[in-house]
């Protein structure tokens, strides 16, 4: 069994991550604060050692719509584009390239077919901020793979087990390997 080391919830607001990297007049005055309290997140992180990242996000209508709106959807491809062009204009997000952990995405959702949540997978996910602002401001460097989870916080009917979900791969018991894994919402 695979051994959750961090759990963070941190914000994934684009405009943060513009505001902590602006400088003179233009810099808000919270953003120094912010980044306080994002370089504490970060060195936990740092100091737990993750292996893979499990990361738990929404698509924010880029490619999920009111017609096509799954309740969760792990990611389970081996590599993730990321970023979307009005993030890149707007935010000032840059383009990014993420590493899929296939193989966990993969148990994950068995197991949580096994455990009774209707979880629905894409092969062809792209990612949005909501999984690239916490990457972004905790593991700049971008070297570790992901699994992506995308809850369904917009189009009703919203999700009623989303406690539930969260308890259950928060517990660790689907995971397997012997893996260090952290994860955040």
């Amino acid at each position: 069994m695979a051994e959750l080391v961090a759990v963070i919830a941190s914000t994934h607001h684009p405009f943060y991550y513009r505001a902590s990297t602006a400088t003179g007049e233009d810099r808000p005055p919270f953003a120094d604060e912010w980044v306080r309290k994002v370089e504490a997140f970060r060195e936990t992180l740092t100091k737990a050692r993750p292996d893979v990242l499990v990361m738990v996000g929404s698509d924010h209508f880029h490619q999920l719509w009111l017609d096509n709106m799954p309740q969760f959807l792990v990611g389970k491809a081996p590599f993730y584009d990321a970023n979307w062009h009005n993030e890149e204009r707007e935010f000032g997000l840059p383009r990014m390239f993420f590493t899929g952990q296939e193989d966990l995405s993969a148990y994950i959702l068995r197991e949580g077919l096994d455990a009774g949540f209707d979880l629905a997978f894409s092969n062809e996910l792209r990612i949005d901020h909501s999984i690239t602002c916490p990457i972004i401001t905790l593991r700049p460097q971008n070297d570790l793979p992901i699994v992506p989870i995308y809850t369904n916080i917009f189009a009703p009917p919203l999700p009623r087990r989303s406690g539930s979900c969260s308890s259950a791969v928060r517990s660790g018991s689907w995971w397997s390997r012997g893996r260090r894994t952290s994860g955040w919402r």
